[in-house]
C-alpha cells in the first residue's frame, strides 16, 4: 500500500490490540485511524482460520464512512481471503437480502451503520460470535443522536468480545460511555483538537453579504485543484450549489436530501476530477478520505469548535499542505472564538479589500460584532483574496 512507517495512532494502537486488550483511540482526523484497527483486526482474523461466523464488527455514524472502511478491507485484506461487506440504508429489497445472506453465511468483517444493523438485528441477525467490536468515529455517533441504538446493539453481540473504540474528541458523554462499554482499556490519545500542522488556516471576517463576491475571486485561483466547501445545513448547501454553478465550472454539491446513488456517483466524480468544487453538510466532515483536497472552505462557523477540527482535516492529510478559509460573519464571532480556544491559536484574520465594501471588526466579546473597518486598518498577519490562493499581505 506504499506505507514507510506507522503513524503514531497506528504504532501505539496496534501492539494493543494484537494483545487483545479493549482500547480508547482519541486522534484527529487523517491520521490513520482506519489501518490502525483494521491491520491488527485482519492480521489476528488471518490467524484463526478456525473462527466462523462474522468475526468483526465495525459500527460507523455514515453510509459514506462504511463505504470507504468496506474499500479499504478489500485493499489491504488481498492476500488474506477476509470478505466483508458494507451494510447502510438507502437500498432496495434485494440489497437487504445480500447483506442478510452475508451475515448468514459468515462474512468476516460486517461494517454497518446503526440503523440498517438493528435492521438485520429484529429479523435474526447473528452476532454472538463475533471477536472484535469496534465503533469508529463515536464521537459523531453520538451527536446524531445514535446512543439508544448502540445500546440495543451492543446488548445483541457477543458479550466475550474485543471493543475498539474510535474518536475524534472526548467530551464527557463519550468518556462515559466507553468506560460503561469498555473492559479494563488502554486509551490511546494523539493530538487532540488540532488540526494538522500542514494546513495554512485564514479567517475572513465579513457580512454576509460579502461572502459570496469574495468566495469566486478565491476559487479562480483553484481551477485545477480539488475544493470543498462546507455549510451547516441542507437548505444552504443547495442554495450555496445553485449559486455557485451560475458563476463556476466543476461545481457539484452532496447532502443527505440526494439519493444514495447520487451520493456515490457525486463522490466518484469529485474523486476522479470531473467535479473539482464539492458543497456538502458535515457528512463529509467525519473520516471521509479523499486524497488531494487543496482547499477547505466553512462557508459558515460550525456549531460545534469540535467541528471546525473535523472540516479543516479534510485537506493536509498524510503530512501534505492545505489550507483552510472561514467565512466569519458578525453573528459567528463568538462561535469562532471558542474554535480559537479549543485549538489554541489565534487564526490569521485577512485583508478586506475596500472594493468589497466596510467589513467588521474581530471583537468576539461583542455581540454587533465592532464596527466597520477597511483591509487598510486590519492586523498583521492578514491575508487578502487573489487569485492564486491567500497569501500574506
Amino acid at each position: 500500500m506504499g506505507y514507510a512507517e506507522a503513524t503514531p495512532i497506528q504504532s501505539q494502537s496496534m501492539p494493543v490490540i494484537l494483545q487483545g486488550q479493549d482500547l480508547m483511540g482519541i486522534a484527529q482526523t487523517g491520521t490513520g485511524k482506519t489501518a490502525a484497527f483494521l491491520l491488527p483486526v485482519l492480521h489476528r482474523i488471518a490467524s484463526h482460520p478456525e473462527w466462523t461466523g462474522v468475526k468483526a464488527l465495525i459500527v460507523v455514524p455514515t453510509r459514506e464512512l462504511a463505504q470507504q472502511i468496506d474499500q479499504a478491507v478489500e485493499a489491504y485484506s488481498y492476500f488474506t481471503g477476509a470478505s466483508s461487506m458494507a451494510i447502510y440504508g438507502g437500498g432496495d429489497g434485494m440489497d437487504f437480502y445480500n447483506e442478510k445472506t452475508a451475515i448468514q453465511q459468515g462474512v468476516d468483517i460486517v461494517i454497518a451503520t446503526p440503523g440498517r444493523l438493528l435492521s438485520h438485528l429484529n429479523v435474526g441477525a447473528d452476532f454472538s460470535q463475533i471477536r472484535f467490536l469496534i465503533l469508529d468515529e463515536a464521537d459523531r455517533m453520538m451527536d446524531m443522536g445514535f446512543q439508544p441504538d448502540l445500546i440495543r446493539i451492543i446488548k445483541k453481540v457477543n458479550a466475550d468480545r474485543q471493543t475498539l473504540m474510535f474518536s475524534a474528541t472526548m467530551p464527557d458523554k463519550i468518556l462515559d460511555f466507553a468506560q460503561s462499554l469498555l473492559r479494563d482499556p488502554v486509551t490511546v490519545n494523539i493530538a487532540l483538537n488540532k488540526p494538522a500542522k500542514g494546513v495554512q488556516q485564514t479567517a475572513y471576517v465579513v457580512h454576509d453579504g460579502q461572502k459570496m463576491p469574495i468566495l469566486v475571486d478565491l476559487l479562480g485561483g483553484y481551477a485545477n485543484e480539488s475544493v470543498i466547501i462546507f455549510s451547516s445545513t441542507k437548505h444552504n448547501v443547495l442554495a450555496l450549489y445553485k449559486a455557485l454553478k451560475t458563476k463556476l465550472p466543476g461545481v457539484g454539491y452532496i447532502s443527505s436530501d440526494l439519493e444514495q446513488d447520487a451520493r456515490e456517483q457525486m463522490l466518484l466524480d469529485y474523486r476522479s476530477g470531473k467535479v473539482n468544487i464539492l458543497v456538502a453538510t458535515d457528512v463529509m466532515s467525519r473520516g471521509i478520505d479523499i486524497a488531494g483536497i487543496r482547499l477547505v472552505v466553512n462557508y459558515d462557523v460550525p456549531g460545534d469548535a469540535e467541528d471546525y477540527v473535523h472540516r479543516v482535516g479534510r485537506t493536509a492529510r498524510a503530512d501534505k499542505r492545505g489550507e483552510a478559509i472561514t467565512f466569519v460573519g458578525p453573528s459567528d464571532q463568538g462561535r469562532f472564538h471558542k474554535i480559537e480556544v479549543l485549538i489554541g491559536s489565534a487564526v490569521d484574520k485577512a485583508v478586506i479589500e475596500e472594493r468589497y465594501g466596510p467589513a467588521p471588526e474581530y471583537n468576539p466579546r461583542s455581540s454587533g460584532g465592532g464596527k466597520p473597518r477597511h483591509g487598510d486598518r486590519n492586523k498583521k498577519f492578514s491575508r487578502k483574496p487573489h487569485f492564486k490562493g491567500p497569501k500574506k499581505s
